[in-house]
């Protein structure tokens, strides 16, 4: 037997494990027993540790996998309405010199500054209406704007800018009631009695605008405003805007509900392409 010295160290395994129990005289531990698998419940018990601590993060993360799958599914099925319109659309979207001639030009309206006068973006959207008009593309412009309070009147702001760049005001029609793409449309169908026309907006916008109107049952081709270069933010962030836009106009063009309001017929395109004719 071997006596430590006084003060040596113990090591630290001592502290930190119990020792190991004393075999029998003569009886030594054999490989099979250090392996695990001597006795039967020893090696059940152990193999058993193993596999459970190997199941919980599986388990752990399964859910979140799960959800990684439903989000990346819901941003594709949120894109697909989009490429449908822009897909659907392609043949019906042209440029200005290109374009189809078409009886009426159905501008949208998009905003008033505190000055009266139409934001740029509206102001391009007429200055493709007023170049489609000279260009014998169209015979009559309908602009279609907001008016829901005395204050704010994108109508006759369009129809004043459209007469100061030349377009004689007997062949202006206009709007007061177009709150919306789709009550742009489906009241120049169903109250002005417009079959063709070519709808003029932003090019990030005119799938959408050509697509609504078709639905609304008019015999529509589009010609877009490009404006990247003037307004890029407001221009980049259209495109992005377009995408829910595009679930929801899916849903109008299949239910095609009403205009938030409809009224009774109006005359002024029928008077507007008369006057053509004299």
């Amino acid at each position: 037997m071997t006596i430590s010295e006084p003060g040596a160290s113990v090591p630290d395994d001592a502290d930190r494990a119990p020792s190991a129990p004393e075999h029998g005289a003569g009886t030594a531990a054999t490989p099979a027993d250090a392996s695990g698998t001597g006795a039967p419940g020893t090696r059940g018990t152990a193999g058993s540790g193993r596999s459970s601590g190997k199941d919980r993060p599986e388990r752990r993360r399964s859910p979140l996998r799960r959800l990684a799958l439903l989000a990346v599914f819901a941003v594709l099925a949120g894109f697909l309405p989009f490429v449908w319109q822009v897909a659907s659309t392609s043949g019906d979207r042209h440029t200005a010199a290109g374009v189809p001639e078409r009886p009426v030009a159905l501008v949208l309206g998009a905003g008033v500054r505190p000055d009266g006068l139409p934001t740029l973006l509206l102001a391009r959207r007429l200055d493709t209406a007023a170049e489609l008009y000279f260009a014998g593309k169209v015979e009559a412009v309908l602009v279609s704007g907001d008016n829901s309070v005395d204050h704010y009147n994108e109508t006759d702001t369009m129809r004043d800018y459209l007469v100061a760049s030349g377009v004689p005001q007997d062949r202006i029609a206009g709007d007061y009631a177009g709150f919306s793409t789709w009550d742009s449309c489906t009241r120049a169908r169903e109250v002005f009695g417009v079959e063709e026309a070519t709808v003029v907006t932003q090019d990030f916008h005119l799938p959408r605008a050509v697509r609504l109107c078709r639905a609304a049952g008019i015999d529509t081709v589009g010609v877009a405003d490009s404006s990247m270069r003037e307004r890029r933010f407001a221009t980049v962030y259209g495109w992005f805007r377009e995408v829910p836009a595009a679930v929801a106009a899916l849903g109008t063009a299949v239910l095609r509900p009403d205009p938030t309001f409809l009224g009774e017929y109006e005359t002024a395109v029928d008077d507007a392409l008369a006057a053509g004719d004299r």
